[in-house]
């Protein structure tokens, strides 16, 4: 059956039209999904019975249950939901004193290919639909006593190769349930036709680069797709970007141990993104491990401290991402490896680790 959940109030409005309801039973309905977070047809209260079992006929609301959930002490929740077709995604419940944020995955899998990225170890299924992407947030909002202020699509997938979806996904939390359009962050590897789209949208969101190296080799080594556009391209994307919205970006950096957190490979990076004038913070990522056939490692303490002192040095506002939940298998893609049967190995030993997702 077809669900509710994604469909927008005008939707819903002609939808009982169509069964001789006058349109305001739409708005309610969205009310009920969107802002009271019910669950069944028989949890809208104010619906006529008759309507109410016609709906159930016809149509699920579509919430995610949950199949398992992680928490960790720093208040941190992993979530593994199940979607209609038996597929299975993750979500992260990010509590923070002044606010609290979602991870959101946009993808079944995702198809980057990422070397350092569980994720991408499980392969990719298929895209999720806006309603998929937005009952994420719905589901962890019913646990939560805490109103969810914030959202970043940095889960499981790259955003922008959901790109219809996750528009539209955007567009319903903010119309439909109320978020604000300035606490939406969307991640990409890269597309460039996606972020030159995404400029042209009128959403005023946040736009975060997955950049993980100054040049192109490397970053082709870590980031196979990345191969489809070179550094000049995607930078010149993002200049446009930042140029139509008025909006700076986010350049997130994972950084590898012995790969990629050299202070050389720091002031490459600033110089980079300084040829480019591109505004925006550098947001340092430790590496959350992963067993990869490359043998990955962790970066030390002191190279995280180099690697932001050369970045600041050059002027860049350097930021580095909250240790969370690396107690639970918070990693994209870690959880459902360890459901599914490919369980990531965490060495005896390891540094605190914040999330890669």
């Amino acid at each position: 059956m077809d669900s509710l959940l994604g469909k927008t109030t005008e939707e819903l409005e002609r939808l009982v039209q169509e069964m001789d309801h006058p349109a305001y039973r739409g708005r309610q309905i969205a009310a009920w999904i969107y802002r009271r977070g019910a669950e069944t047809f028989e949890a809208m209260t104010d619906l006529p019975r008759e309507l109410r079992m016609r709906l159930a006929e016809r149509y699920v609301v579509g919430t995610l249950p949950v199949v398992r959930r992680h928490v960790a002490q720093d208040g941190t929740i992993k979530y593994l939901l199940a979607l209609s077709d038996g597929q299975m995604i993750e979500s992260v419940y990010l509590p923070y004193p002044d606010r609290v944020s979602v991870c959101l995955s946009t993808q079944v899998g995702c198809p980057a290919g990422c070397r350092f990225c569980a994720t991408a170890q499980g392969g990719f299924a298929r895209n999720l639909t806006a309603g998929e992407i937005v009952g994420q947030l719905l589901r962890m909002q019913s646990e939560s006593a805490r109103r969810i202020s914030h959202a970043v699509y940095m889960g499981m997938g790259e955003p922008l190769w959901n790109y219809d979806n996750v528009v539209r996904s955007l567009r319903l939390l903010g119309r439909e349930m109320g978020l604000s359009l300035r606490n939406l962050t969307v991640s990409t590897v890269g597309v460039v036709p996606g972020i030159r789209a995404l400029a042209r949208e009128n959403l005023p969101i946040t736009l975060a680069l997955s950049l993980h190296a100054p040049d192109d080799v490397l970053r082709a080594e870590l980031i196979p797709t990345a191969r489809k556009w070179r550094l000049e391209e995607i930078l010149d994307a993002c200049a446009e970007y930042a140029r139509v919205t008025g909006r700076n970006l986010t350049f997130e950096y994972l950084l590898i141990g012995g790969v990629n957190d050299s202070p050389e490979q720091a002031r490459r990076l600033a110089h980079l993104l300084e040829s480019k004038h591109l505004p925006g913070n550098v947001n340092l990522i430790p590496f959350n491990f992963v067993d990869t056939p490359q043998g990955y490692r962790c970066p030390s303490r002191a190279s995280i401290a180099r690697f932001r002192e050369e970045l600041e040095r050059a002027g860049r506002v350097t930021t580095q991402r909250m240790t969370r939940g690396h107690a639970i298998a918070a990693a994209c893609g870690q959880l459902r490896r360890i459901v599914t049967g490919g369980a990531d190995a965490r060495p005896e030993g390891a540094i605190p680790l914040p999330l890669s997702c």
